[in-house]
């Protein structure tokens, strides 16, 4: 099996998404590399990464521990992400677009590995991936208690009728709030503290996310809005309106500014 290095491997994501079984010959790698360099985290890596065959498994670990109160609560909940892996295998391609997406977007990381281990906004949506499939299967009460435990213990609350695409990064990821029916599409990038939810007053639909759009730190998006593919939302905004493709918008409430860009008016 032809084996690729982190460098070399987010290089061949600019262009197009690797498999999952690729990123994870990269992961083992880097477990491997890192062990070398500090025996001390041996134990850890192990766990972690080493004792599994892929990255699905890898997942459903990191799930378990992040979720689990008990050693039998995280075996319980590792056991069920493996389940829903098994019945839906595309949610496994989904971490990984969702893993080199981050390893796209964010400067800081230099490799799978960090951000697979200790990135909670990451080990949050695959925890919804799972919570979305159990609302699927009408297994309903079993998916609101992961939601539950997520913002417990990760801080992200996503609502299991939500509908969110692949190679979404939740960027720091405390305080976000995604609620029923909302949805996100691909490539979106949400930062810290962000809602995004129906107005109280207004039983309408969830806000729509296009493809790329950026949620800065703070924002709120609420109601029966569309937020455009590529747009951009300022922190602290407060979006109760549409925003077009391309646009950016930055206030309280909101308004639009840069859309000359975009070919719209202001």
């Amino acid at each position: 099996m032809m084996l690729f290095s982190a460098q070399g491997l987010t290089s061949m994501i600019q262009n197009a998404m690797v498999t999952a079984g690729q990123l994870w010959q990269s992961v083992r790698g880097e477990a491997e590399s890192a062990l070398a360099r500090d025996p001390l985290f041996g134990g850890t890596l192990t766990r972690a990464i080493l004792d599994h065959a892929d990255l699905g498994s890898a997942v459903a670990h990191q799930i378990g521990e992040r979720l689990g109160r008990s050693a039998a609560d995280r075996a319980q909940f590792a056991r069920l992400t493996r389940e829903a892996h098994r019945a839906a295998p595309d949610l496994v391609e989904a971490a990984s677009r969702d893993l080199q997406s981050i390893a796209v977007h964010d400067p800081a990381v230099t490799g799978f590995l960090p951000p697979l281990l200790n990135y909670k906004g990451y080990v949050a949506l695959q925890a919804w991936r799972v919570s979305n499939w159990l609302w699927r299967q009408d297994r309903t009460d079993l998916a609101l208690l992961l939601q539950s435990l997520s913002s417990d213990s990760l801080q992200v609350s996503i609502h299991p009728s939500a509908s969110i695409g692949t190679s979404v990064f939740l960027d720091h990821a405390t305080g976000i709030i995604v609620g029923a029916n909302a949805v996100v599409g691909d490539e979106v990038t949400i930062l810290q503290n962000v809602t995004i939810g129906r107005k109280q007053a207004m039983p309408g639909r969830a806000p729509r996310i296009g493809r790329v759009a950026l949620l800065s730190s703070g924002a709120s998006i609420l109601g029966d809005i569309r937020i455009g593919d590529f747009a951009k939302i300022g922190a602290g905004s407060v979006v109760d309106r549409d925003v077009p493709d391309g646009c950016t918008a930055v206030g309280v409430p909101a308004r639009l500014v840069n859309c000359a860009e975009a070919g719209l008016p202001a």
